[in-house]
């Protein structure tokens, strides 16, 4: 008797118990769900330009007057090299480019007088243009004594220190100049009819928890047929002191769908 009710009541268990949902049911909420993830992308900030500056001599550095982080202008002395000898070299250049001129105004007085020759004459210019040469090609070495900014911005690195010699082509300075920063992010492929330079979207920045609007600026002319992704180069809008380089986020590009 206790197997019959048993039996009865398990039976009556499975005719109550509602059916499972079929498992394609889900594959439509699925499918939208990795379509939005696929809609986010990783973007990295970067500068609208940076560089960085090299010693053009061999000299000792007399004074830095600039520090990792510190702001600058255009045209603002960044380095001061000690240039005691080119400076002195141009002295003497000047003076070697006096005293041809006025051997060349000898000469030429004399030719008049039929006392010099027309090759004493052109022998007496040419030293004047050498001497000139000199002064020009020392002028320009004493010119290399001062390190400027090229443009306004802020000092990313610092490879040297205060009375330090430096050799041509030694690093000296990263510089990173002001502007509104520029993105670079890999786009999915299936986008890229959507996406033309001006086109706006959103991107949310990890390091501030703010979103910013962006803009395209240029379209790579190449699909990547690994990643099936096309690299996008965008910028901000505008300039936001509470972003640098480096920085990353999601862009968010499911206006674009």
């Amino acid at each position: 008797m206790c197997l019959l009710l048993a039996g009865a009541t398990a039976a009556h268990a499975q005719v109550k118990t509602a059916p499972a949902r079929p498992a394609q049911d889900d594959a439509p909420a699925e499918a939208a769900a990795r379509t939005a993830q696929a809609d986010k992308v990783r973007v990295l900030l970067v500068a609208d330009f940076e560089t960085t500056l090299s010693s053009p001599t061999t000299a000792r550095i007399s004074r830095l007057g600039v520090s990792m982080g510190l702001p600058f202008a255009a045209g603002q002395t960044l380095i001061s090299f000690d240039c005691e000898e080119q400076q002195a070299r141009l002295v003497m250049a000047k003076a070697e480019l006096v005293g041809a001129q006025e051997t060349l105004d000898a000469r030429v007085r004399m030719q008049g007088l039929d006392q010099a020759s027309a090759v004493e004459v052109a022998i007496a210019a040419a030293a004047v243009s050498k001497a000139r040469g000199q002064v020009d090609l020392n002028d320009a070495q004493v010119g290399q004594c001062t390190i400027k900014a090229p443009w306004a911005g802020r000092i990313a690195k610092v490879h040297i220190k205060s009375f330090m010699s430096v050799t041509p082509g030694q690093p000296l300075l990263d510089l990173v100049k002001f502007g509104p920063l520029r993105l670079k992010l890999n786009l999915p492929s299936r986008l890229v009819a959507k996406v033309a330079k001006g086109t706006t979207f959103s991107v949310a920045i990890d390091e501030t928890g703010r979103s910013y609007e962006a803009r395209v600026n240029a379209v790579n002319s190449r699909v990547d047929p690994v990643s099936q992704t096309v690299e996008i180069e965008a910028v901000l809008a505008k300039a936001y002191p509470d972003l640098l380089p480096g920085m990353s986020g999601i862009a968010s590009l499911t206006s674009l769908r």
